[in-house]
């Protein structure tokens, strides 16, 4: 694969994970770890499916750190009957 597809790859990926929903990232995240677990993968498709696999795990990773801070956030100063922190 030359330098430009991988580049044309990644902003392809990126823009369609903005169009899903996390819950369709994370469907398609647990498909690329079923994909790399068949042995009859090739290397080549190999090495893309844990390049996507990668990219994705960070954006969701950054997604519910965000959404927790967000949380976080809201919940401050509230007067709650359980420690809120407990559930983050």
């Amino acid at each position: 694969m030359a330098e430009g597809d991988g580049a044309r790859s990644q902003a392809q990926d990126q823009n369609r994970n903005r169009s899903q929903s996390l819950e369709e990232r994370l469907s398609r995240l647990e498909e690329i770890v079923q994909l790399l677990e068949r042995e009859e993968v090739s290397l080549e498709k190999s090495l893309t499916l844990f390049e996507e696999g990668v990219r994705l795990a960070e954006a969701l990773r950054r997604e519910l750190e965000e959404s927790r801070l967000r949380v976080k956030q809201i919940l401050e100063g509230v007067e709650l009957p359980f420690d809120w922190e407990d559930l983050i």
